[in-house]
This record gives C-alpha cells, sequence and structure tokens, in this order.
C-alpha cells in the first residue's frame, strides 16, 4: 500500500509539473470566463447548426451618443441544460454498470469481481481527478497541447457559471458540461484494464491510470476538442485570432464529434502498450480462458448501448436535430455492425455467437462515434458495416500478428474501429454523399468546396499523432510503475483468481 501511495503521489507530482510548464504566463483577455460570460466549448463541433443565428446587431444611435449597445448577456438555456443532465447520466451508466458487466462477463468466474472492482474505482479516481485539475488541464486557454491551470478544484466555477455549446448565443450550466465531460474520461481509462485484466496488480493499474490521464487523456481532449466556443467568430479577423487559441488538431481541422480519437484510439493503445508489458496470462493459448457469463457480456452491452445515445447525441449539447442525427445513427450503425459480425462469423464457424453479436455491435458504437453528427443515415450505415466485418478480423487475424494477449480486444474492437471510424469521418461527412460538412462559424454556413482527400488527410493525421502521443506516454508510464511497484501479481496468486487475491472476496459464494 506504500508503494501504491508512493508511486500515485509520484505520478501526480509528475504530471502537474510536465503540465505547469507548458502554462503561459498570462491567457489572452478575450478567453477570460466569469461567472456572466461561456466557457469555453468543448467536443467536435457540429457540422451544421441550423439553430444557430448571429448575435443581433447594435442599434443604430446619434453621433452625439455614439456608446455602442451592449450584446445581451449570455443567458441559460433549460432545454439543452436538461437534455445534457440526462446525456451525463447515461455516459455514466455506460461505465458503471454497463463496461463493468461487459468486461466482467468476459474473464474467468475467479476474476471476476477484480474486473468490477478496477472498472469502479478507476471510475471514481479519475472523477475525482478530473475535478481537481482534469476540466481545468483539458478546457481552459493554454497553448495547443495543454489547458491551464485557472480552475483547479474548480475554482471561479459556481451555479451562474455557463458553458458555451455549438451554436452561438446557446449556452449551458457549467457544472453539467463538467459531469459530461468528467464522464467521458472516467470510461476512457476503464476501457484500458481490459487489455491486461486477470493479471495485473490493483495497485499498478490506478498508479499507471492518474499518470496516463494526465499526460495522454488530457492533452488529446484539449488537442481535439479545445476551442473559444462560436461567439468569438463574429468575423474573419475575430475567427482567426480565435482559433490560434484552440487545441493543435481543432486548429488543423480534425473531426471528431464524440471521441474517437480522444477516447477510442487513445485508449485502446494504451491498453495494447499494457497487454506487452503487462505479458501474457498463464496457460494463454494452452488452456481454455472462455468467457464465464455471456449473460452478464450481453447485459453490459446492451447497457453500453442505450448509455452511448448519451455519449454520441449528447456531444451535440443541444436538444437538436443535430442530436437527433447523432441518435439516430448510433442506433443504426450499430445494429448494422451486429449483424454484420454474426453474419460473417455464421458463415466462417457455421454457428452465430452471442459473443459476436455484442461484439460487433460494440465495434458499431466505436466506429461511428467520431462521426455520429457529421455523417447522413447512408453513411452512419456503411460505416457500421464496415465497423462489423473489420473489428471481427481486429480481434483474430490482427490479434494473432500483433501476438499480445489483449485479453478482451481493447485494441481489436476500441483501436481498429476508432481508426476506421475517424478515417471514414472525413469520407461520409461530404455533403454529396449525404453528410453535413463543415460549418463556417464566420460566415454561419456550410463552408464550401467540401474535399473528401485533403479531409482525410487531415483525419489521418489526427490518427497518427494519437496513436504515438498514447503508444508514447503508455511506455513510460509502465515502466515506471513497474519499477516502482511492480505491474503483475505473482504467479500463484494468478492461478488462484484475482478476486481472492487482490481483493479477499468472491464474486460467487456458491
Amino acid at each position: 500500500m506504500k508503494k501504491l501511495f508512493t508511486a500515485l503521489a509520484l505520478a501526480s507530482a509528475m504530471s502537474l509539473g510536465i503540465a505547469w510548464a507548458e502554462e503561459p504566463a498570462a491567457a489572452p483577455a478575450a478567453a477570460a470566463v466569469t461567472e456572466t460570460t461561456p466557457a469555453e466549448a468543448p467536443a467536435a463541433a457540429p457540422a451544421t447548426t441550423a439553430e444557430a443565428a448571429p448575435a443581433p446587431a447594435a442599434t443604430a444611435a446619434p453621433a452625439e451618443a455614439a456608446a455602442p449597445a451592449a450584446a445581451p448577456a449570455p443567458t441559460l438555456s433549460k432545454p439543452d441544460n436538461a437534455w445534457v443532465f440526462v446525456a451525463a447520466a447515461l455516459v455514466i451508466l455506460m461505465s458503471i454498470p454497463g463496461l463493468a458487466l461487459f468486461y466482467g462477463g468476459l474473464v474467468r468466474s475467479k476474476n471476476m469481481l477484480s474486473v468490477l472492482m478496477q472498472v469502479f474505482v478507476v471510475f471514481s479516481l479519475i472523477s475525482v481527478l478530473w475535478v481537481a485539475y482534469g476540466y481545468s488541464v483539458a478546457f481552459t486557454e493554454g497553448n495547443a497541447i495543454f489547458g491551464g491551470f485557472s480552475k483547479l478544484f474548480l475554482k471561479g466555477v459556481n451555479d451562474t457559471s455557463l458553458a458555451a455549446t455549438w451554436s452561438k448565443g446557446i449556452y449551458l450550466s457549467e457544472f453539467i458540461y463538467i459531469v459530461f465531460q468528467g464522464a467521458f474520461a472516467a470510461i476512457t481509462c476503464g476501457l484500458i484494464v481490459g487489455a491486461f485484466a486477470e493479471r495485473a496488480k490493483f495497485s499498478a493499474v490506478l498508479a499507471f491510470l492518474v499518470i496516463w490521464f494526465t499526460l495522454s487523456y488530457l492533452p488529446m481532449a484539449h488537442m481535439v476538442w479545445y476551442w473559444a466556443g462560436p461567439d468569438a467568430y463574429t468575423d474573419a479577423e475575430a475567427g482567426a485570432k480565435a482559433l490560434l487559441t484552440a487545441g493543435l488538431l481543432f486548429q488543423k481541422g480534425a473531426l471528431d464529434f464524440a471521441g474517437g480519437t480522444v477516447v477510442h484510439i487513445n485508449a485502446a493503445v494504451a491498453g495494447l502498450v499494457g497487454a506487452y508489458f503487462v505479458g501474457k496470462r498463464v496457460g494463454y493459448g494452452r488452456e481454455a480462458m472462455t468467457p464465464h457469463s455471456l449473460t452478464m457480456t450481453m447485459i453490459g452491452a446492451s447497457l453500453l448501448w442505450v448509455g452511448w445515445f448519451g455519449f454520441n447525441a449528447g456531444s451535440a449539447l443541444e436538444a437538436n436535430g443535430i442530436a437527433a442525427l447523432a441518435f439516430v445513427n448510433t442506433w443504426v450503425a450499430t445494429a448494422l455492425a451486429a449483424v454484420a459480425w454474426m453474419g460473417v462469423e455464421w458463415i466462417w464457424k457455421g454457428k452465430p455467437s452471442m459473443l459476436g453479436a455484442a461484439s460487433g455491435a460494440v465495434a458499431g458504437l466505436v466506429a461511428i462515434t467520431p462521426a455520429c453528427g457529421f455523417v447522413g443515415v447512408g453513411g452512419a450505415m456503411a460505416i457500421g458495416l464496415s465497423a462489423g466485418v473489420i473489428c471481427l478480423w481486429g480481434v483474430h487475424g490482427l490479434k494473432r500478428l500483433l501476438g499480445a494477449d489483449d485479453a478482451l480486444d481493447v485494441f481489436g474492437v476500441h483501436g481498429v474501429g476508432g481508426i476506421l471510424g475517424a478515417i471514414l469521418t472525413g469520407v461520409f461527412a461530404d455533403p454529396a454523399l449525404g453528410g453535413l460538412g463543415v460549418w463556417d462559424y464566420v460566415t454561419n454556413a456550410v463552408a464550401p468546396n467540401y474535399s473528401i482527400a485533403s479531409q482525410v488527410w487531415i483525419q489521418t493525421q489526427s490518427v497518427l499523432l494519437t496513436v504515438v502521443w498514447s503508444a508514447v506516454v503508455s511506455v513510460v508510464a509502465y515502466k515506471l510503475v513497474d519499477l516502482v511497484i511492480g505491474l503483475r501479481v505473482p504467479e500463484d496468486e494468478e492461478r488462484e483468481g484475482l478476486d481472492v487475491t487482490s481483493h479477499g472476496e468472491k464474486a460467487y459464494n456458491v
């Protein structure tokens, strides 16, 4: 336990120190957020915002009374606020109990409780770190990679603080926006534990995730989703200045509606690196390691699917047509992916499996995540079909090529699905293919001359940066944790099962 606390303290100090070094001496005044001005907005801007409207023009005044009319103060949109409350709760449902049961059913019964414990405690730990410093580092102005420290422990945020949405003049309560984004961070970290399930030390898992959350999740969230908000784009000059304060990949024009890069690719790479560092399970390839409860896995997958509507449609940050589009795309892409995976497996193995259908559904959810608010329904169906087939290969053919014991196929589903979805977003966001294009906040219209080739190249750059960033941080973090407390339980404890040896409990007392 002393080693765990030492590692956690070291990880936090290291992470905060690096981020602190990146903070500028003073943020531009234009980005300041107070209780009467909107907070910076997150997540991928919807491709179109039909309900957005420019601020009303100031009323003309006589020359002798030349003071311009004051812009109306930002006000809370109660209907949109209510929708994000629901969406945030749905995202939390995805982690506990959704992800916990999905993963728990896939391991052997002697490790069921350990997986539940890891997901539950990781969710709790990351939630605390998000409030302490995560939100500030991810969603305040700093530089193109890290935010600042102006909102440590939510300093300055109160019941009147507002957060911008993707439409001009529409705002949310900043508190619920913080919860919504914090739930994203928590489930991302929870996804990683499936890659090295059944053999990692509980203390090592927590220590690693403190470092990885700080140095990989937070920078990626800032690079992809941080910007000054739509109201900063009043004209071309103001828009250019506002863009310079945004995250690196946002500046490049990367499209990621709800987390293809930030969540899925980011977590999958960390999981794959972890599978290499922790090593293969005792008996892997020689002993049967079949899931102990596909009933639990099916329940978990269903909860993930339901919760994912909050994850994807909630990222519109408004109860509008974009949220409805993301909702229907999440529904149909997932369904088609489940059918596609099951169908190919049926032809291949002669029987359709519950595990295949559930895995296909999750693959569809992953792949449609970056695209859901940018593509039309036809594009969503194409992405879902592709995910069902390609992710099936990811958990069989690619897994053999990689040679890692990725126990619950984190990379095969979340990595392959996330990369596929991120790239295909660039294709199917094209208005010529039923997509919504990219919204120009200066002209308040869809930007003309959409180029698939250019956007796919931007999407590819965002994927490559995510893979490299997460891999480098993961290698350093795993090595550090291994040196301080060790990554893996002893062989005899692994054979007995982590439920008893790590937690002194059993999932089933029968």
